[in-house]
């Protein structure tokens, strides 16, 4: 199961692991979906949602009834609950609203930068594993601040053809436009393309598995896409003043995502090391979804002893995980060592899945190692970014050699003429005036 290594030799490891992201028969069922969905639309859809998810529908939109059916069957504590929720991430994503900018100068230049919200926006929001309303909240919610006009949802259905009630109601509360009953990388070529049934949108956003992350992959440059996500993974950064108890369950709950998440602690204490893992084996007993965990900690679970903190670090920084926990002394006081990170959770009681649920941070990060060069999930992402240049005669004139210059040096001598006819207009003009005058 959970297995207590050296820096070396889980550096080793990683190493090994570092063939190709995808193989080539996962590609080609991939490009064969997008390309059917492409050619026979919502036929397509009809019939890859039989195959894969065993129901055949009558339609691929959620209608009004089953809206109005499903919140009938969540209770009121998953609507508090809810509620919790989307109050905290509506409050940290408000934070990161950008308004539209310029400046003016004397000299006639006025520079800016305009804020667009992008216009139409598809949510993926898995559902083959488990149901994830939390990902309907993070996802939707920052949209939505953003000013999306039309926001769908594309998730699978359940055996009867319908969708989980608790994603409906978290749908219904973070006020999405359009549901659509399809899953897998059909749903995101649907998304990416259109079909009779399905609009399309302008980017795609969500996790999935791995046909979802591939399609995403293969269908930017046609959409937009917010990230090619991978399986889920927590680091934990420990010292001896950590709870094994908590850590223990902290890895555990990540590992139960699916078989390839990814749970690992970091740790200075040998002693420590071994409470974890015996805490590991004492918890896992009591919990559903324990086979998937043992996969899970045996494929991608590891205890890592290293010399000192700074070890530590330089290998988090390596890794460049999902969700960081530092439950160490004074965590706020090392958090300047972590370089690379989705998310950092400081302390033995901010668990990862504070942030998973409640917190308002969005829980949609960098997985992979890609958050070496990318950000968690927000406001900012559903937006474009315009710039703004206006110049009077003057301002332009006060440029042009320069412009015209470095036009010609690049061989582009019709830039240099649209700069020079206005410059020689206006020398003609002086000329025209000090003779006259």
């Amino acid at each position: 199961m959970m297995r207590v290594i050296t820096r070396d030799h889980y550096l080793g490891e990683r190493l090994m692991q570092q063939v190709g992201f995808a193989d080539k028969e996962l590609d080609q069922s991939v490009l064969e979906i997008i390309s059917q969905v492409r050619q026979n639309g919502d036929d397509a859809l009809y019939d890859y949602t039989e195959k894969f998810d065993g129901v055949r529908l009558d339609t691929l939109t959620v209608t009004e009834k089953e809206l109005r059916e499903a919140s009938k069957l969540v209770n009121q504590d998953f609507i508090l609950a809810l509620d919790h929720a989307k109050e905290n991430i509506t409050r940290f994503h408000e934070a990161q609203k950008e308004q539209s900018w310029s400046i003016y100068h004397d000299d006639g230049r006025l520079l800016g930068q305009q804020i667009t919200p992008i216009e139409k926006v598809g949510v993926y929001v898995p559902g083959g594993k488990a149901a994830y309303p939390s990902t309907v909240l993070m996802n939707v919610i920052p949209a939505r601040l953003a000013g999306v006009k039309q926001i769908s949802i594309a998730t699978p259905p359940q055996a009867d053809g319908k969708i989980n009630p608790h994603v409906l109601a978290a749908a219904h509360a973070a006020g999405v436009d359009m549901i659509y009953k399809i899953g897998g990388a059909q749903a995101i070529a649907a998304l990416a393309y259109g079909t009779k049934s399905i609009g399309k949108v302008g980017k795609i956003v969500g996790p999935g598995n791995a046909y979802v992350a591939r399609a995403k992959k293969w269908v930017f440059g046609d959409v937009a896409i917010d990230m090619v996500a991978g399986p889920s993974e927590i680091c934990i950064v420990a010292d001896e003043t950590a709870n094994p108890r908590y850590a223990a369950a902290d890895l555990l709950s990540q590992a139960e995502h699916d078989e390839q998440a990814s749970s690992i602690c970091i740790t200075t204490s040998e002693s420590l090391a071994r409470a974890i893992k015996e805490e590991i084996e004492v918890q896992l007993g009591k919990l559903d979804r324990r086979e998937i965990i043992k996969k899970s900690l045996a494929n991608n679970g590891r205890i890592i002893i290293v010399g000192d903190l700074n070890e530590a670090f330089e290998l988090v920084n390596v890794m460049a995980p999902e969700h960081l926990q530092l439950m160490i002394q004074n965590p706020a006081d090392s958090m300047h060592m972590v370089k690379n990170a989705g998310a950092i959770f400081l302390g033995n009681y901010s668990p990862e899945p504070l942030g998973d649920y409640a917190a308002g941070p969005n829980h949609t990060l960098p997985t992979s190692g890609t958050a070496i060069f990318s950000s968690p999930l927000g406001v900012y992402d559903f937006v474009k970014k315009t710039s703004i240049i206006q110049y009077g005669k003057n301002a332009l004139l006060s440029a042009s050699d320069s412009i015209i210059t470095l036009a010609n040096a690049e061989g582009l001598t019709a830039h240099a003429n649209s700069i020079q006819i206005r410059k020689d207009e206006q020398d003609a003009a002086t000329v025209y005036h000090t003779k006259n005058n």
